[in-house]
């Protein structure tokens, strides 16, 4: 009987160990997982100045053929005419879509077909691509669709003399 008793306890201690070991093992991986998740999705954001020369600002006029609304940036796509009559395609990163919206700005309040200046700053790589920091409607009415922080003083900040 004490023989079994112990043999008993001793499955128990031996099973109860296995548990205790699973368990720690289980959470090191979901610690693991978690710490290279984060480490994925720091490298994915990027800093503004990675991306666009703040040295050279941009201001172009054009009519809207696309909007892309999604995160983690939504882009504007214009057709820009130049001094000939030749037309380029501008694509301008700007805000996420809930900060954008935050301020006032949803889909409906871009349209397609419309025509829209915005300023910003040119594509480090040369492209045809930059952000989008001020947009200012046909009407007049401005609006900021880029990040605070990416605005130059040479930069119209929305409602500087104009109607909203």
């Amino acid at each position: 009987m004490l023989v079994s008793f112990v043999a008993a306890r001793t499955c128990d201690y031996n099973r109860a160990i296995k548990m205790i070991s699973m368990t720690r093992l289980r959470r090191l991986f979901i610690l693991t997982w978690t710490l290279q998740l984060a480490a994925v999705a720091a490298v994915a954001h990027h800093a503004y100045t990675a991306e666009f020369d703040a040295t050279r600002p941009i201001k172009l006029s054009g009519v809207l053929t696309k909007v892309e609304w999604s995160n983690p940036h939504i882009w504007l796509y214009l057709d820009v005419k130049d001094d000939k009559g030749n037309v380029t395609n501008w694509g301008f990163s700007a805000s996420p879509p809930g900060m954008l919206q935050r301020r006032g700005i949803t889909k409906n309040t871009l349209k397609v077909g419309e025509v829209l200046t915005i300023s910003g700053h040119r594509a480090k790589d040369g492209s045809n691509n930059a952000s989008g920091n001020v947009v200012t409607f046909a009407d007049g009415r401005d609006a900021l669709i880029g990040q605070d922080q990416a605005l130059n003083p040479t930069e119209a900040r929305p409602g500087a003399g104009k109607k909203q």
